[in-house]
């Protein structure tokens, strides 16, 4: 994997503009580029421009298409709300069968910019996806040290942003609603940076870290992937950490789901786990999401560990998330449904009120060396959990 770039952007110098009509300016220190997009101008055309190290500039408005990123180190950067990517529009309807075809004119010749904005074939299949951003490597070559700053991605049938095989991929202030599947969401990446992002009424899960989506098999160690300071609400999982391990949840704010945290493991090994869950405020996520072939009903669930080992539960106010399904409770210790135990996981100094059927709740009576120190709660299954 790439060693991460540290060089700072400094003042530019205007060149002439490239194709597309992308303003593009090199940094006086390192070389590396700014390609300026206006609306109406294509993304991934100034993305099949760019070099390692570029930055491109989305001026704000809204875009219609996906975008596919397969150079490390780029930099994708809007005007935060302003900046809008959305789906492309529906395709008109074809003319009725006698209806005589407009006047034809002759074509300009295509520039260089005009063929890149058209995208590789890969960038279709990230739009076939349903997907709004991908971000997308490859077993043996991974897309390393690509930042995604201050934009909106919405409505996509499957995930706002998207990544796999990727190393280092920063994603901050970036706000993913109304997508079909996930918010945010990678997997068999290493080293993300999810930070200060809004994830709201997305299908499946706001923010999504996963082994692999399309195999089952053990869990893969993220690297320290950080979820930090996100905002996470309406969507039918706040945090979804399935079959991975080593990995940090902190500080995050997840009101209006059906559940606020999920770690999903198997009876593959590695087992997840060996993550942090800390700082975090948790608070009504009384939403209902019915049964899926591979999850029970959701409602007024905080924190599900399921099939975990090692995993630190701690400093997390907890509060006022209310359901009547086997999976709801303030912290919950569930066996998973393929029979995974949870193992060696310490839930300590949490401040957990007002979760009904229990504030805590270890229903995973076969896991061995759980631990519940020091938490501040009203009630617990079984009882005598509590601090106070």
């Amino acid at each position: 994997m790439r060693t991460r770039h540290m060089n700072s952007l400094a003042a530019v110098t205007v060149v002439t503009a490239s194709a597309l009509g992308l303003a593009a300016a090199p940094t006086a220190a390192s070389g590396h580029r700014d390609h300026v997009v206006h609306p109406g101008e294509s993304i991934q055309g100034a993305v099949n421009a760019a070099e390692p190290g570029d930055t491109i500039v989305l001026l704000p408005g809204t875009y219609r298409e996906s975008v596919l990123i397969t150079t490390p180190g780029l930099t994708l950067r809007g005007a935060g709300e302003r900046t809008v990517i959305r789906p492309p529009a529906a395709k008109a309807t074809k003319p009725a069968k006698n209806a005589k075809p407009a006047k034809s004119t002759k074509p300009a010749k295509a520039t260089k910019g005009a063929e890149a904005a058209r995208g590789p074939r890969a960038a279709n299949a990230c739009a076939a996806g349903g997907n709004g951003i991908c971000v997308v490597g490859t077993k043996g070559h991974t897309v390393d040290d690509v930042r995604i700053r201050a934009l909106t991605v919405s409505g996509f049938s499957k995930s706002g942003v998207w990544a796999s095989w990727t190393d280092g991929l920063s994603v901050r202030r970036v706000t993913a609603s109304r997508n079909g599947t996930w918010g945010i969401a990678q997997e068999r990446s290493t080293r993300g940076d999810f930070r200060r992002n809004t994830a709201t009424a997305n299908g499946d899960a706001g923010i999504f870290v996963a082994n692999s989506v399309s195999e089952e098999g053990g869990a893969t160690d993220t690297g320290g992937t950080l979820v930090v300071d996100n905002s996470v609400t309406r969507n039918r999982i706040g945090v979804t950490a399935r079959r991975v391990r080593n990995l940090v949840i902190d500080g995050n704010t997840m009101t209006g789901n059906c559940s606020g945290v999920f770690v999903v493991g198997d009876e593959s090994k590695p087992a997840a786990g060996a993550m942090t869950i800390s700082g975090n405020r948790i608070m009504k996520n009384n939403k209902f999401c019915p049964a899926t072939p591979r999850l029970s009903a959701i409602q007024g669930s905080g924190i599900v560990l399921t099939g975990s080992e090692s995993t630190i539960v701690r400093s997390n106010v907890i509060r006022d998330n209310v359901g009547s399904t086997p999976l709801s409770g303030g912290i919950l210790l569930f066996k998973s449904f393929v029979g995974a135990l949870n193992t060696d996981n310490e839930i300590s100094g949490n401040l957990v009120r007002g979760n009904k059927p229990a504030d805590l709740a270890n229903r995973d009576t076969a896991g061995k060396g759980n631990t519940f120190v020091s938490n501040t709660c009203g009630t617990s299954v079984p009882a005598g959990m509590c601090a106070e």
